[in-house]
């Protein structure tokens, strides 16, 4: 049996070390290290023999360098307040010293200045080298530092680098060589802030210590996974950075991979860093690389055109963002499908997504189990971003006399049963490397594989220019052949809702939580293209729809205008309600996403709330009323 710590252990302080950060003067440091490092001096997690010694470009004293991370501190600190006490205990250990990369005498100070600072705080001998730059300078600088001395320095010493770790797989190979050929494998600690999400740690966490799940955690039991990086954001000030990148580098390539090596990989047989990482290489060496004619049928890209944002403000196409290229080829969605050959995985697909501009800001993976006993399939969701959960949507009886099944879900937030405060997601990782702890960080295997699964994806996308830019507008859930992709495979995405949507209706504002509750179980997603009927006249069509993105028209005999159904709107209720024939055809105008609700789950949820029963029927019989179940379709009205 696997030995996991047990619970209430208090976490130590870290080993003392100095951390050197070179690119100092940089974002990295004042966005992402900074409040990190006051995170951890506030859960009294840095020793005190620790200190900064910072190395950039910028023309600055100590002083200034202090200086300045203090007035940034107030903008990028992840807490309610900064503690005062606790910053002016690590500004104290901060230092600087200016240069440029290519000065070999720079890094000579530099090593100077680390012995010094080292022997003032009792830190001698445990060296961290962060390289908080552009991949293009690690080459020269790891050329610098070797030659300053601080590979050969007594005792421990790492160097963290961070993504993005080349650009394709000949490019990552290269520099893996570089970094190799002045440090061994162990003291190279590549880093993905994805990793230092307590979510997904707790990926490993779920799997190690609920062997109730253990059983079913397979092809046999388990239909497919889907894993989900979205963003609402276009690139805005990223463009000329995102340009030469692109999503597939962005995100797919590593952060989405690093979460399907947790959830797919064979369990390790103990918590040591090298067991853990063999276990993650092992299943990445398990995926089924693609050959350029697969990736056409596998594989979905998109980009953005203009839109609308999450609230509600015009969005400007990608083609059209600073420092973009009018005619880029870029893409800023991707969705693939992968397989994993291997007893536990082989025959069951794996999907990855990820894109810019969508219409919700969320991470999850969600496992669906195969459908047992007539039911729709359970789910299983790991909520990674920005709320942190674990759901399971079920089935239960319902109460009363008879025998029937009705969606149920159960959930554990992080927010309602621990009180740590929020971070940055660097605070682990700072803390391990510190510690000496290589388990979150990539191996040079791990990181060459991710790039030969993702190869011949960009290889296939970089030799046939996509002819449809863009194929999506900004706010929408991306291309409609993501839709096409799982529909082939008799599948669809699990667009995941949250109460918070809901509410902002006019219509389910006062809603109780039971009643938003059982919507978001119940409301499955739509994807049309433009043209396509949702709704034909005098069809027996037993749903209800809801319009998230587009605009569609009511179309009366001989195809005439009866007015049109927009976003925020919902059409449908009266044919539900009254058993009736379709009035009229609702046609997409422009690519639409809807949530639909099917007749069923309707009745019921009217029939549970009679406060939301009446609601409907007012409206419906209204409608009615004025002659509209005649002349017009079931007109819409304000709702999500």
């Amino acid at each position: 049996m696997l030995d996991i710590p047990a619970a209430g252990q208090p976490a130590h302080p870290a080993a003392p070390g100095i951390l050197v950060i070179l690119g100092a003067s940089g974002d990295l440091t004042k966005r992402l290290l900074m409040p990190a490092l006051l995170n951890l001096a506030c859960d009294r997690l840095l020793p005190e023999g620790f200190a900064v010694v910072g190395m950039g470009r910028d023309l600055m004293t100590t002083e200034d360098f202090r200086s300045r991370q203090r007035a940034d501190i107030r903008t990028f600190a992840t807490r309610a307040r900064v503690d005062e006490e606790r910053w002016m205990w690590l500004e104290s250990r901060l230092h600087y010293l200016s240069g440029e990369f290519d000065d070999a005498a720079a890094f000579l100070r530099l090593r100077a200045l680390v012995d010094e600072v080292a022997a003032e705080v009792g830190a001698t001998g445990n060296t961290l080298l962060y390289l908080a730059i552009s991949p293009d300078f690690f080459t020269l600088v790891n050329r610098q530092l070797d030659a300053a001395g601080f590979t050969q320095m007594p005792g421990a010493k790492r160097i963290i680098v961070e993504k993005p770790f080349g650009k394709d797989l000949t490019s990552a190979r290269g520099l893996n060589q570089s970094l190799l050929e002045h440090w061994p494998e162990e003291e190279i600690y590549r880093i993905d802030h994805y990793l230092g999400k307590e979510t997904v740690q707790n990926l490993l966490a779920f799997r190690l210590a609920n062997g109730m799940f253990a059983p079913l955690w397979n092809a046999q039991h388990i239909d497919h996974i889907q894993i989900s990086a979205m963003e609402t954001v276009g690139v805005e000030t990223r463009g000329g950075y995102y340009d030469r990148t692109g999503v597939v580098r962005d995100m797919l390539q590593n952060h989405l991979l690093q979460m399907m090596a947790y959830v797919c990989m064979e369990l390790p047989e103990s918590l040591d860093p090298a067991t853990v990482r063999d276990a993650k290489s092992t299943l990445l060496r398990s995926v089924r690389l693609m050959e350029s004619g697969d990736v056409a049928g596998a594989c979905v890209r998109g980009q953005y055109g203009a839109g609308k944002k999450a609230d509600g403000s015009a969005a400007v196409a990608y083609r059209e963002e600073p420092a973009v290229d009018p005619q880029s080829n870029t893409e800023t969605f991707a969705a693939i499908r992968l397989h994993v050959d291997n007893d536990r995985w082989r025959g069951m697909p794996v999907y990855l997504r990820s894109g810019k501009s969508l219409w919700k800001r969320g991470t999850e993976i969600i496992v669906q189990f195969r459908p047992t006993a007539g039911a729709d399939a359970n789910l299983l969701v790991f909520h990674i971003q920005p709320f942190q959960a674990v759901e399971i949507r079920m089935y239960a009886k319902r109460p009363g006399p008879t025998f029937a099944l009705q969606r149920a879900g159960m959930r554990f937030d992080y927010a309602d049963s621990f009180e740590a405060a929020r971070g940055t997601g660097y605070e682990v990782l700072l803390y391990s490397a510190l510690s000496g702890d290589p388990t979150l960080f990539s191996r040079t295997d791990f990181v060459e594989r991710s790039w030969e699964i993702v190869q011949p994806v960009l290889d296939f996308w970089s030799a046939t220019p996509a002819a449809d830019y863009p194929n999506y507008a900004a706010g929408t859930w991306g291309p409609l052949a993501a839709a096409g992709l799982l529909t082939r495979d008799g599948r669809c995405w699990h667009e995941i809702l949250n109460a918070a949507v809901l509410s902002q209706s006019a219509f389910f504002a006062a809603a109780p939580a039971v009643l938003l509750n059982n919507l978001l179980l119940a409301l499955r997603p739509l994807a049309l293209e433009a043209g396509a009927d949702v709704v034909v006249q005098g069809a027996l069509d037993d749903c209800m729809y809801f319009v998230c993105r587009g605009e569609l028209v009511a179309l009366g005999a001989g195809g005439t205008s009866l007015g049109m159904v927009r976003e925020g709107e919902f059409f449908g209720e009266m044919a539900v309600l009254f058993d009736q024939p379709r009035s009229a055809t609702v046609r997409a105008i422009t690519p639409c996403d809807l949530l639909v609700l099917d007749g069923p789950e309707f009745r019921r949820i009217v029939r549970d709330f009679p406060h939301a029963d009446a609601e409907f029927r007012r409206i419906a019989v209204g409608r009615r009323s004025a002659d509209e179940a005649v002349t017009a379709p079931d007109k819409a009205i304000p709702t999500p």
